[in-house]
């Protein structure tokens, strides 16, 4: 497997437990403002530590215009984040991340329309085994949305949609910069972007203790520090399209995790599903080795 596509596939794995352990932690009376900030300032602030270390052997250059471009490529990864977690409070797990999943094509067309990087025919192939994968490993039915909340639908698409233009700006702005450097000012974004759309809650009602402590230790090294170093290193070099389809392997992963630790049912065909984009995923693997 090639490396780069393995490191964008670890971080989508990376991202993929989270989902279970947020509704836990929200068992524990913790809220979406609460887990979301503090998960992206610790991501911060370590991502920075390691950066620092790093400059001994790698520059750190980035213009005014730079800085820009990756503060709001972070923005739209934390509000991706945030979105995602209000839309699990609304609706069940396996529809949110159905949802989230179509950032793939999401991804794909604004890659097309944005930079004229038109899909090939394998990558439509792929994409629409991936979206018929994710629809089966969510047990969705003929019965479609009722009985569903209309607003957790909607913010799940909209978790799709920011997931889908912070891949495409990650794989456009930075890519001369060391993962880490880049990850950091990522994950500063991110943590602005948050701060900035809940800070009513922030500096007002929002109780840190050592139980949210535990949860921002492991939400943001699973969510905050891997996957953003990742990424850096692996999107660029395989192309946001390719990026966008891969990352949809946070679908199996999370429900899985679910199934381990909240023990959620999974039926057989929501293990079909689970096959079918593993399989798509390994097609588009041999795809990358056989160019």
């Amino acid at each position: 497997m090639s490396r780069y596509i393995l490191m964008v596939f670890a971080g989508a794995c990376s991202f993929g437990i989270l989902s279970t352990f947020v509704k836990v932690a929200y068992g524990e009376g913790y809220t979406t403002a609460g887990i979301a900030f503090s998960q992206a300032a610790m991501g911060m602030a370590v991502l920075w530590v390691l950066s620092c270390f790093s400059r001994r052997r790698h520059s750190f250059r980035l213009s005014a215009k730079g800085w820009v471009s990756l503060l709001a490529t972070g923005a739209f990864i934390g509000l991706t984040t945030f979105v995602y977690y209000i839309s699990v409070r609304y609706i069940a797990a396996s529809l949110a991340i159905v949802l989230l999943m179509q950032f793939s094509w999401m991804g794909i067309l604004l890659d097309w329309l944005v930079f004229g990087k038109r899909p090939d025919k394998q990558q439509l192939v792929v994409t629409a085994l991936i979206m018929a994968g994710t629809l089966l490993a969510a047990g969705f039915t003929v019965n479609g949305l009722n009985g569903v909340s209309l607003a957790g639908v909607l913010y799940a698409l909209l978790s799709a949609f920011l997931y889908a233009v912070y891949v495409v700006a990650n794989s456009r702005y930075g890519t001369h910069l060391h993962p880490l450097h880049k990850s950091a000012v990522i994950m500063t974004g991110s943590a602005l972007g948050i701060f900035i759309v809940n800070a009513h809650l922030l500096l007002g009602s929002i109780h840190f203790d050592a139980g949210l402590l535990k949860w921002t230790v492991f939400l943001s090294f699973f969510g905050t520090i891997v996957p953003p170093v990742l990424f850096a290193k692996g999107i660029p070099r395989i192309g946001a399209g390719i990026s966008a389809i891969i990352m949809t392997a946070e679908l199996p992963v999370a429900i899985i995790c679910s199934h381990l630790v909240l023990h959620e049912q999974i039926t057989a065909l929501q293990w079909l599903g689970v096959t079918v984009m593993l399989v798509a995923i390994a097609m588009l693997n041999a795809r990358q080795k056989g160019g």
